[in-house]
């Protein structure tokens, strides 16, 4: 699929590496819809540099939309006014997701409602926004004569178990199988596919030691950056003989003992 001209939904596309999608999506001449759950801010930011951007190429529009796609009615609501803005999309990319340590066994509520919170951010908003949008894509797939693209954002910890992260990486590892079930239930209307970033973007308050430790972990000796997933998402937009694939962006970590 060419971009150009075509809707994408990038869920999580506010800040971070989802940003880096939403604008490259942009750069190609995609309108673009940037869902984010409370990153107003970074949001209204994202989609101004998106519109920006998109200048170079024509003009698209942006659009940025609340909802917690962990919360079945709000997805039904945000896929309502994309279909009234934009008609539907071509392109969804799952990029929604929690990060945090889990402890396991636990009694405590608050560790038992962060499992909730986190899986089903991963799990059930994945399937939400899917549900809620691919009868839309499809039909539009048919008009286009091309198929549909779904990308979901996994990572590592979708094949390889992290101590405690068991929310997360049990997340990521049903995202992962969601995104295969997908490719099978869709085709060949719609191409499902699955991205896996390693180390992207140390997180705030890492410190330097730490950051360069981290990055002698790969085989490329450097930590990633949100441009080397955004060149994967659109390799995987265009690469119309993929699907059910996983990628991994993680400079060859998996391989470092």
């Amino acid at each position: 699929m060419n971009p150009k001209g075509k809707v994408a939904l990038i869920t999580g596309g506010a800040h971070r590496v989802g940003k880096a999608i939403t604008l490259m999506l942009a750069q190609a001449g995609a309108d673009v819809v940037v869902n984010y759950n409370s990153s107003t801010d970074a949001a209204n930011q994202t989609v101004a540099e998106a519109e920006a951007a998109g200048t170079k190429v024509g003009g698209i529009n942006a659009l940025a939309l609340q909802c917690d796609v962990s919360d079945y009615a709000s997805v039904v609501r945000m896929s309502d006014a994309i279909s009234d803005r934009f008609g539907g999309v071509d392109m969804i990319i799952n990029g929604a997701s929690l990060f945090g340590r889990f402890a396991f066994p636990t009694q405590e509520l608050k560790e038992i409602e962060a499992w909730r919170q986190i899986t089903r951010t991963s799990i059930d908003g994945a399937f939400y926004i899917c549900n809620s949008l691919v009868p839309s894509m499809i039909q539009r797939a048919k008009e286009a004569g091309e198929a549909g693209v779904i990308i979901n954002i996994v990572d590592l910890s979708a094949q390889t178990p992290w101590p405690k992260f068991t929310a997360h990486a049990v997340g990521k590892a049903g995202l992962l199988a969601l995104t295969r079930q997908l490719a099978v239930e869709l085709a060949p209307a719609v191409r499902v596919n699955a991205i896996a970033p390693g180390d992207v973007l140390p997180p705030p308050k890492m410190s330097q030691t730490r950051i360069e430790e981290r990055a002698q972990e790969t085989l490329l000796q450097r930590w990633g950056r949100p441009d080397d997933v955004a060149k994967a998402v659109r390799y995987l937009i265009e690469a119309d003989y993929v699907t059910g694939d996983l990628i991994t962006v993680d400079g060859g970590k998996r391989w470092v003992r």
